[in-house]
């Protein structure tokens, strides 16, 4: 979504090394991975193959032959809400591990090696949100951006964005700058020099409570409407139904095992193309 998540070359691909803290992947951990490769190659058109076997079972969507997202398969007896989860790039993850701990937050999976793909790390904040992170051997990362089918923003759904957001400022190095257009938004958008890379939004007691904080991954479409009735049509339902914001035309959707994504057609957020630019995301 914005040039901070590595240098694009034609068709959006981006095969440079991230700088630490840009997000550079999102994962999803379902029960049933099978199904989840037919519904969302029947949506984005991805096709699947095998990842480092380091992960358990473990595939890697790929778009037109580029890797743009992992789905993995959960053990049996873990029965949490399912989320995509973003990863964030590190130069030495076991530091960012420590850095984690010291700010108040969890390591639950590693620091482990990935095969020659790279060595991982799955925490969550002291809110409870669940993120990775991600230090790149052979494995970039995700290697095309910009088109439909993938991944253009993600955005973390909490109480309120100020404390949660001095923990990612401290751990990955974020500039940190608030929505001031308006006193009723509660909205932090997370910069990497200069640019915008994520967001933070407080809800407050509108955060469901099934789920907790939680990020939210935002994957490019080409006509917000057509693709929410094919989410349907393929056993997934709508969450919220789309509609027009400044920054193009967002809508939120589940897949059939429940795990939520939001969806963003047309439109460039303000400061993907200028360094002045200090606010960038999609205001629903």
């Amino acid at each position: 979504m914005t040039d901070a998540r590595g240098s694009a070359g034609r068709n959006g691909e981006t095969n440079a090394r991230r700088a630490p803290g840009t997000p550079c992947w999102v994962s999803l951990m379902v029960h049933g991975p099978a199904a989840t490769h037919d519904f969302y190659g029947a949506l984005f058109g991805w096709e699947f193959r095998p990842g480092p076997q380091q992960l358990g079972p473990y595939a890697r969507a790929l778009l037109d032959g580029h890797e743009v997202a992992g789905v993995g398969q959960l053990p049996p007896d873990r029965h949490l809400p399912l989320a995509w989860t973003p990863y964030f790039a590190s130069d030495d993850v076991n530091r960012t591990a420590e850095t984690v701990r010291l700010c108040g937050g969890t390591i639950g999976v590693g620091p482990l090696d990935a095969g020659e793909a790279g060595r991982l790390a799955i925490g969550s904040d002291p809110s409870g949100a669940v993120f990775g992170v991600w230090q790149p051997a052979a494995h970039l990362g995700t290697a095309v951006t910009g088109v439909p089918g993938t991944p253009a923003w993600n955005e973390l759904m909490t109480y309120e964005s100020a404390g949660v957001a001095k923990f990612y400022e401290t751990v990955f190095g974020f500039e940190l700058v608030p929505d001031v257009t308006t006193d009723d938004v509660d909205y932090m958008t997370l910069l990497l020099d200069g640019r915008p890379v994520a967001g933070i939004r407080g809800v407050g007691d509108a955060l469901p409570r099934d789920r907790g904080p939680h990020w939210v991954t935002y994957f490019q479409v080409a006509d917000a409407e057509k693709f929410l009735e094919r989410v349907i049509g393929l056993g997934g339902h709508v969450v919220e139904p789309a509609g027009d914001t400044e920054h193009g035309r967002v809508a939120m959707v589940a897949d059939p095992e429940g795990a939520r994504f939001a969806v963003l057609q047309g439109g460039r957020p303000r400061g993907a193309d200028a360094r002045d630019e200090r606010i960038s995301r999609p205001r629903r």
